[in-house]
């Protein structure tokens, strides 16, 4: 039975963790506290009775030596020591067609730039944020009527219909290939600050207030008597 490590948090970590449940591997997994309105894979993991921790996955902590680390939306970056103890079989799922569009939130600063094609890379970790070599890359159209969830739920959910493969590549020994191209990065934080520039073209106003839409709907209440 092979160990794996899940690092993740929202919706696309839940469901890895469910399809990593059906091939019953060994498995622990490293999560945040969560947001109400964020798919909460602690309480997932409590209900399918998986081990996991809150904090920072570090040598200390290590629950057993892994087969396979697989980094699904986690916000820690994973260190050397870690990435060097699984011999480097360790692989991120990017919601961007990498090299370009590198760090964070980069379906919003795809949406916001005006791209009509975005998609999704499977890559190895290294030292760097983003740069390790591609295992699985594939594109996803940008529709005009797309606001940023729309775009994160399409672009994660096509990506993890790709997530057995990536891993039966790794395990097959497979290296992956170097990434080329153009290079761009985003640092983490919401993009403008939030705040819509009156002098921006009005179509640029647009797709921000599209790429703006995240999140949520008020709390389910209580109905009362």
């Amino acid at each position: 039975m092979k160990n794996i490590i899940l690092c993740g948090y929202n919706w696309s970590a839940c469901k890895a963790l469910e399809l990593l449940l059906e091939r019953r591997y060994n498995i622990y997994v490293y999560t945040h506290k969560s947001e109400w309105y964020i798919n909460d894979l602690e309480s997932f993991c409590i209900r399918k009775k998986i081990p996991y921790s809150l904090e920072k996955i570090s040598i200390s902590n290590l629950p057993f030596k892994p087969d396979l680390i697989c980094s699904i939306y986690y916000r820690n970056i994973i260190s050397k020591d870690i990435i060097d103890h699984v011999s480097k079989n360790i692989i991120n799922l990017h919601p961007s067609l990498l090299p370009n569009y590198r760090g964070c939130s980069s379906l919003t600063w795809a949406l916001i730039n005006g791209e009509k094609e975005v998609g999704f890379t499977y890559h190895f970790i290294d030292q760097e944020v983003d740069t390790g070599n591609i295992i699985i890359q594939k594109k996803e159209k940008v529709y005009d009527f797309d606001t940023q969830q729309s775009l994160y739920y399409r672009v994660m959910f096509n990506g993890l219909n790709y997530f057995y493969e990536a891993i039966d590549l790794v395990f097959s020994g497979y290296k992956g290939k170097p990434q080329e191209g153009e290079t761009s990065f985003y640092k983490r934080g919401c993009p403008h600050k939030g705040e819509l520039n009156k002098s921006w073209p009005l179509d640029y106003k647009e797709r921000f207030i599209r790429a703006m839409i995240n999140p949520p709907l008020p709390r389910a209440k209580i109905e009362q008597q």
